[in-house]
């Protein structure tokens, strides 16, 4: 079973999360925040769920865990290292801040 970790940045991520929430007064804004985490959880048993990104900058093979739909939609950037059986996740995202609306994955 994989070990996840969260980078520090991710913290940045959800509190801009939770103000986009706070913005249009959606209701439980902290249970949304644990329905992601919760959503994360998986990847301890399937690291590989995600489909992979080609991340020139980092020279390294990255994860994108697509997690819910529409407004209630993220994309969580990960990596996993095989060798220590980790899970690095590296940016939170709205599905439409991160390019499902059309752009691109590249901004996560």
């Amino acid at each position: 079973m994989a070990r996840i970790q969260l980078a520090p940045e991710v913290g940045d991520d959800i509190e801009c999360i939770l103000d986009h929430l706070a913005q249009y007064q959606l209701e439980d804004a902290p249970g949304r925040i644990q329905e992601i985490l919760e959503a994360i959880s998986v990847l301890e048993h399937s690291p590989l769920i995600g489909r992979p990104v080609e991340d020139e900058t980092r020279k390294a093979c990255l994860r994108a865990l697509v997690i819910g739909l529409r407004t209630r939609g993220y994309v969580a950037l990960y990596r996993h290292v095989p060798e220590l059986d980790f899970v690095f996740v590296l940016a939170l995202r709205g599905q439409r801040e991160a390019g499902y609306a059309g752009k691109g994955i590249d901004e996560l």
